[in-house]
Parts: C-alpha cells; sequence; structure tokens
C-alpha cells in the first residue's frame, strides 16, 4: 500500500543495477507466514471499525441517538464492501488514467484463489483476493469515520444515499491516485529485458519499461508517500466531515444546551479497539510479515501513546483538569497522525510526531472550533484532517534517514533514493492539497445534491425526539 518511489532520475543506471534480473522475471511466490499475517490484520481493521469506531462514537453522542449512530456505521460498513467487491476493487487497482481505474476486474473478474498481488519485495506476492479484502476494510472505514461530523440530525435515509456516491466518486479516485502503481515484479521484468536488449530492440525495451513506470496514480507519480492512509484516509474523511457539519448545520441548541457524551465508558472501549485494530491498519500496511511490519507496530504504540500524553498534559495546563476524553482524543490523534509515517519514521521521529499531533488536535477541538462556531460534533475534523495534515507533511520530513527514517526506495535504481527535503515536502503539499480540493469539492457537491432531493435534516422535533427512534423505531436502553 505505501508508496515506493521510482525515480526518474535514475533511469541511466538501471541496467547496472538490475542487469542481473532475466528478461521474463521468475513468478512470485505467496509465503505462508505473509498470508497469515494479512489475514489477521485484515480482520484487525474490521475490529476497529466495527465495533471499535462504533462504540467510540456511540458513546460521545446522547442516549437518545446511540442506536443511530451504531446503525450509521454498521450501514457504512456493510454497503461498501458491497460496492468494493462490484467495482470499487477495480477502479482503484487496475490501470485505465492517472485518477482512476478501469472495470477490467469489475465484479472480481478473473481473480481466483490462486491470483497473486504484488507486495513491496520483488518475487514476493500475497494472494490476490486477500489484498482486496485488506483493501476492502480501509474502503469501509474511511467513510465510516465521515458520520462523526453531522451525528444526532442527519436523516438515515440522507446518508444511506450520502455513502455510496462518496465511496464511488471521492475514496475510488483519492486511493487510485495515492497507492495505485505496477508493482517492483513489473518494473524488475522491463528492467531485465531493457538489460537484455542490444540494438534496435533496446529503445523498445526502454520504452516498456517508460510505460511501466507511467502505470501510477497522480500523486504517487509526484513522488508523496502515505504508508497507510494519512491522505487517503483520514484527510479524505476529515475535510468531508467538514463540509458535511457545515452544510447540514449545527445541532438545535448547539453552544446554549450541554451536549455531554453519555457513556465514555463505551467511548473508552471504543478506542482502546481502535488502538489494537490500527496495528492492522499500520503494520499490516506492509504487506508482509518482514522488519517493516515490526516497525509500523512499534511506531504505532509510541506515537499513539506520546500524542495521548501530550493531548492530557496541554489541558491539564489549561483547564485545570485532566479527562479521559481527552486522553482518548489524543491518542486517537496519534493513531491519525503516524498513519502516514508508520513504515518511514523512526520510532523516536514517531515520538515527536505524536506529541506534536497531540497538542496541535487539542488546539483545534478546543479553541479553534469554537472560534468559529461549526458544529463538527465528534470533531473529525479536528482530529482526522488537522492529524491527517499534520503527519502527511511531517513524513516528508522523517523519511529522511539523517533522522532515523527508511528513506525511500526507489527500485529504478535499487537502493535507497537520496532524500531531498524540498523535493519531498513539495510532493507532500500537493497531496494534501489535491485531498483537500478534491474531497471538499466533490463532497459539497454531493451534500447538496442529496439536500436538494430527499433532503438531509431531520425535522425539528424529530431531532428534539432522537433518531433511534424517529429512523430506527428502537431505543439503546430500556431503563
Amino acid at each position: 500500500m505505501h508508496n515506493k518511489r521510482i525515480g526518474g532520475s535514475a533511469l541511466g543506471g538501471l541496467a547496472l543495477a538490475l542487469a542481473t534480473v532475466p528478461a521474463c522475471a521468475a513468478e512470485p511466490t505467496v509465503n505462508k507466514g505473509d498470508t497469515a499475517w494479512m489475514m489477521t490484520a485484515t480482520v484487525l481493521v474490521l475490529l476497529m471499525t466495527i465495533p471499535g469506531l462504533a462504540l467510540f462514537y456511540g458513546g460521545l453522542v446522547r442516549t437518545k441517538n446511540m442506536l443511530s449512530v451504531l446503525m450509521h456505521v454498521f450501514y457504512t460498513v456493510c454497503i461498501v464492501v458491497l460496492l468494493w467487491t462490484l467495482y470499487g476493487y477495480s477502479l482503484t487497482f487496475t490501470g485505465g488514467s492517472s485518477v482512476i481505474g478501469g472495470f477490467s476486474k469489475a465484479f472480481l473478474s478473473g481473480i481466483t484463489p490462486d491470483s497473486k498481488a504484488a507486495t513491496f519485495t520483488i518475487g514476493a506476492a500475497i494472494p490476490e483476493l486477500l489484498f482486496a479484502a485488506f483493501q476492502m476494510t480501509f474502503a469501509a472505514i474511511t467513510p465510516a469515520l465521515i458520520v462523526g461530523a453531522f451525528v444526532e440530525r442527519m436523516k438515515f435515509a440522507a446518508l444511506a444515499a450520502f455513502i455510496p456516491l462518496w465511496v464511488t466518486f471521492i475514496y475510488f479516485p483519492i486511493a487510485h491516485m495515492v497507492w495505485y502503481w505496477a508493482g517492483p515484479d513489473a518494473i524488475a521484468e522491463a528492467a531485465g529485458a531493457l538489460a537484455a536488449a542490444t540494438g534496435e530492440a533496446k529503445a523498445v525495451a526502454q520504452a516498456r519499461l517508460d510505460a511501466v513506470i507511467a502505470d501510477a496514480g497522480l500523486v504517487f507519480q509526484w513522488g508523496a508517500i502515505d504508508f497507510a492512509g494519512g491522505a487517503v484516509v483520514h484527510i479524505n474523511a476529515g475535510i468531508a466531515g467538514l463540509v458535511g457539519a457545515l452544510i447540514v448545520g449545527r445541532r438545535i441548541g448547539f453552544g446554549k444546551e450541554l451536549m455531554p457524551p453519555h457513556s465514555l465508558t463505551m467511548t473508552l472501549i471504543g478506542g482502546a479497539l481502535l488502538w489494537v485494530g490500527w496495528f492492522g491498519f499500520n503494520a499490516g500496511s506492509n504487506l508482509e510479515a518482514s522488519g517493516g511490519a515490526v516497525l509500523a507496530m512499534m511506531n504505532t504504540f509510541v506515537a499513539t501513546a506520546a500524542a495521548a500524553m501530550s493531548w492530557m498534559l496541554v489541558e491539564w495546563t489549561t483547564k485545570d483538569k485532566p479527562s479521559l476524553l481527552g486522553a482518548v482524543s489524543g491518542a486517537v490523534a496519534g493513531l491519525v497522525a503516524v498513519t502516514p509515517a508508520s513504515g518511514y519514521a523512526g520510532p523516536m521521529g514517531a515520538i515527536v510526531l505524536g506529541l506534536v499531533a497531540g497538542a496541535i488536535c487539542f488546539v483545534f477541538v478546543s479553541t479553534v472550533k469554537n472560534k468559529f462556531g461549526y458544529d463538527d460534533s465528534l470533531d473529525v475534523f479536528g482530529i482526522h484532517g488537522i492529524g491527517g495534515i499534520v503527519g502527511a507533511l511531517a513524513t516528508g520530513i522523517l523519511v529522511n534517514p539523517q533522522l532515523g527514517g527508511t528513506g525511500i526506495m526507489d527500485y529504478a535504481a535499487g537502493k535507497i533514493a537520496d532524500y531531498d527535503l524540498a523535493t519531498q515536502m513539495i510532493a507532500q503539499l500537493k497531496a494534501v492539497a489535491l485531498t483537500l480540493a478534491w474531497s471538499g469539492f466533490g463532497s459539497a457537491i454531493l451534500f447538496l445534491l442529496i439536500d436538494w432531493t430527499i433532503g438531509l435534516r431531520a425535522a425539528p422535533e424529530q431531532e428534539r425526539e432522537g433518531l433511534d427512534l424517529v429512523d430506527h423505531g428502537e431505543r439503546a436502553y430500556t431503563m
């Protein structure tokens, strides 16, 4: 999933770097350990969504809307799983253009239990059905994050229409642009053919290699790196949530009535499940049970703890009391921020990132939101949007080997690429800007379209009664 940039400037030395690669590369092999790990990681990401995210969000709303939130998250997972299988995987992970893929694998056409998907090691693969399932869980959790921005007032019918449209026109293109590429095996095969070619055949082989390298998403071609979804998941969902909150409007009584969480116990349970599931999210994005997965795992530990402590200490200093909600929110901010950097930063860099992200997200949630008066109910933008931006930009710095980072593998040269701060940060900024623009404007169009047709918001009397009974005819609690 994470980018391994292919530097165009390295093509001159390609024949020497990969001269030992045969013109017809060996068939990639599937390792049972990698397969077992990726099956586990896939289930962990589902765990972080249902029940993790559902309980985390559910505990933060009022009792009368608990089931509504649970249903929003559960519905989102179910509908996206189906859409991903029908056409989402094909649009995201096949060639077509630099913006969106094609329909060659719609309905999982041509994919069998024996089909293979590339990893980030030449000659190593995992079952393609497993890769599709792992990526499916990412597609499912991203729109589920959005619903926290406008809980307690958007009617279920509006959400049911919004989610399929959003994943189709926003998530699938962004994921394709950031994560799609031909893979190391295709490059190795083309490079081997170039190394073996002579005479006029060399020009043909060079053209073939150029085409393989160009077979990638737009953001990937820019050289931006996103290990597990800073842009694809968090910035994407965060800005969509903010746009939705602004268009739907504030809850009745917002800023005038107390709207405390009905169960912080439930929120802690959900937050803890998020942290556990996030190991599948980040370490699973390595696609192999190797040292890269271990690095992502360690960074997911330390950045999360650092952000929780950072948020808690800032809150303690400014508000005299350290709250449980603050500590858990800080932990989620750390998880968000480390997501794009988890496989690139060293552990010390991840700690610094967590400390910075916890403090910055606290300021946005406690000060910026209050100043502008928007009702991002569960702080989707303040935590996921801002945390994702901080993490995406910091990744461009922390990947530097001189700061303990891994560097970026240049498959064309067969080595870690030379690090250039300006070049990398420009690529990261472009990725952030594109995601904000695509998701921001695209989401606004979708929200307005639904508002003009079936309507976004529950009637005032329905909102006061609570969406559990109004939309679903049920109560979360009978006593």
